[in-house]
């Protein structure tokens, strides 16, 4: 299994998940403050608003989803055939997963690119819930260097959102 992620900013996580739910007649797979993932099976696409106000309608990262820590590594090893730099998360925790990822370097007009497997579900948005909390007033919950790669994790962070916790059927 293999699908195209699209992580998009949004201004309001609620409002931009009740559209998407309407537009691919998928409800939402994960809802936390700030964050909402849909699994969607035509076409394949992980979609994932992440509230960031302010930067409503820009893209925050690509990404691409696939079954397992051996296709992670064996994209990695054709990327870097070719000649494109990355830099690996192994084991990492963001957007409430536990994963396995790289970031492609130096990409076109640096739009942040992923190739990530889900090991597991996390009840935190990134790995370090205290410097999360730090972050955003004591909100382990969102905030952290979570969805870019680690030279610019202070450039992204979610924000708080009106989201609720629902049943985790999607991982990331």
């Amino acid at each position: 299994m293999s699908r195209i992620q699209l992580a998009l900013d949004v201004d309001d996580v609620e409002a931009a998940t009740a559209f998407y739910a309407k537009l691919f007649g998928v409800a939402p797979a994960k809802t936390r403050p700030g964050y909402a993932n849909s699994a969607i099976a035509d076409p394949p696409l992980k979609l994932v608003p992440l509230e960031n106000a302010g930067s409503g309608g820009t893209l925050n990262h690509l990404g691409v989803e696939v079954a397992s820590v051996d296709e992670v590594d064996a994209e990695q090893t054709r990327l870097s055939s070719l000649g494109l730099a990355s830099t690996e998360e192994p084991d990492s925790t963001c957007c409430y997963a536990r994963q396995t990822k790289f970031w492609v370097e130096n990409t076109p007009d640096d739009v942040r690119s992923e190739i990530y497997t889900v090991l597991a579900d996390s009840p935190t948005f990134s790995g370090d819930a205290a410097l999360a909390g730090a972050r955003t007033g004591g909100d382990t919950t969102a905030g952290s260097a979570c969805c870019t790669p680690t030279a610019s994790a202070e450039d992204t962070e979610p924000a708080a959102g009106g989201s609720t916790p629902a049943a985790d059927t999607g991982g990331r």
